[in-house]
């Protein structure tokens, strides 16, 4: 039966999607046909509409909305060159300054926005040309740009470890975003050091230094900024708040930063921002819903077992379950936006792990790691392409710019997989 319904599932979701179906709707047409393999047609869309409807009936999706509306208010509020400035202060006696500029602000701005692509997009349409009047090789500017830009999916706010959390069945999100903090830091330290080494050997030049006055400047105009991920993972972390309250407080604050504080966009912007905010997530909860459904129809089908049977036949080694779960996440990324992949593979993917003793926040963690890495990995990865375009290189330049890059974040990869403490302690330190 389950494979079968395998087949099945793969078959009519494969077809829809390339004749250019919407994914949502592949996903749930997939699953209902895998569901009538056993039930009676009137059943069948009965219990398919009821698991929908269920999988948004949660208090925690509001979070969602809140954190992609301070998100879409970020973005256009103007305060990329605040935090380029700043960043300046945090790298800009390392070698490769501009390049590791480039570095710290992709974390700041991705991680207070939660986009990579903003990031990406705002950081490096500021430091890329910087870069190039400044003698740094195109291609290798585009690089730390692209490589850098995912590390906003993993330092939180982040609605991908929301959105796990969910599927996951409740995993804490307070102990997602600490254990995602640390990965985002480690993937961001590792792409400095490998900068700083490649900065050395091509001598290219160091920021001079700042004087104290405009150090203590730039800090300023930074820190209204800046707070929003204090009070953010603060407040959730000391249980003041919930992840949804601090989603409402991120709104409020996001919109005193743009309309009264920093006055960057008139408030007659708003609709067109609340406009952005029901587009994005209408198309997440849709999605959401779909993902319902089919993980009803691969449990009701038994392919999940089917699944993990499969995999522990090969070795029920912990290292060994790890490394075949890397290689399919990282090959999932290459071809599937986060989102989609977060909802698809948890249900198959998160039982097998628990299988063989990994924790559920870690291996969300993990999973994170590996689907970011994706987003600037050819063929589809948008992060790629979108840095090619700021940076005006051709993409194939730019890949052979990124080798270096991909390996060392594989390797880093190996560290958070197989080093459960590095990403856990922080969790287990608040007690989350």
């Amino acid at each position: 039966m389950a494979g079968t319904a395998s087949l099945i599932l793969i078959g009519v979701f494969g077809v829809m999607t390339l004749i250019g179906i919407p994914l949502a709707l592949a996903i749930t047409a997939a699953a209902f046909a895998a569901v009538l393999l056993v039930v009676p047609m009137d059943m069948a869309l009965f219990t398919s509409a009821q698991k929908m409807m269920a999988s948004l009936d949660s208090f925690s999706l509001l979070a969602v909305p809140f954190f992609i509306l301070s998100g879409v208010i970020m973005n256009s509020g103007g305060i990329a060159v605040r935090l380029v400035d700043f960043a300046k202060l945090i790298a800009g006696r390392v070698p490769g300054s501009l390049a590791q500029t480039n570095i710290a602000g992709n974390m700041l701005f991705g991680s207070i926005s939660g986009s990579a692509i903003a990031a990406s997009t705002s950081i490096g349409g500021v430091m890329v040309p910087m870069q190039k009047r400044e003698g740094y090789d195109p291609g290798f500017a585009a690089a730390v740009n692209i490589a850098s830009a995912p590390t906003g999916m993993l330092i939180p706010p982040s609605t991908a470890f929301i959105i796990y959390s969910l599927v996951a069945g409740g995993a804490s999100i307070g102990a997602l975003f600490l254990g995602g903090a640390v990965a985002g830091v480690l993937w961001g330290l590792g792409m400095m050091i490998l900068t700083a080494f490649v900065a050395r050997r091509r001598a290219w030049p160091v920021a001079g230094r700042v004087g104290i006055s405009e150090a203590l400047r730039v800090i300023w105009r930074a820190v209204p900024s800046l707070m929003m991920i204090v009070l953010i993972i603060g407040g959730i972390v000391l249980g003041v708040v919930t992840a949804v309250e601090a989603s409402g407080i991120a709104v409020i604050y996001t919109m005193l930063l743009a309309f009264v504080i920093h006055r960057t966009k008139p408030i007659s912007e708003l609709p067109r921002f609340l406009m952005e905010t029901v587009h994005m997530t209408g198309t997440i909860m849709l999605l959401l819903a779909a993902s319902a459904a089919l993980s009803f129809a691969m449990a009701f089908t038994g392919i999940p077992a089917a699944v993990t049977s499969l995999i522990l036949a090969i070795s029920d080694d912990p290292i060994v379950v790890m490394l075949i779960i890397n290689i399919v996440l990282l090959v999932v990324g290459c071809f599937m936006d986060m989102g989609p992949a977060i909802l698809i593979f948890t249900p198959i993917l998160l039982p097998i792990a628990q299988k063989v003793g990994y924790d559920p926040v870690h291996f969300g963690v993990v999973m994170i790691f590996n689907l970011a890495i994706g987003t600037i990995t050819p063929p589809v990865g948008t992060g790629l392409f979108v840095g090619a375009g700021v940076a005006r290189v051709k993409v194939e330049t730019c890949i052979r710019a990124l080798g270096p890059f991909y390996l060392l974040l594989v390797a880093i990869l190996l560290v958070v997989s197989y080093v459960p403490a590095l990403t856990m302690w922080l969790p287990r330190y608040f007690g989350l």
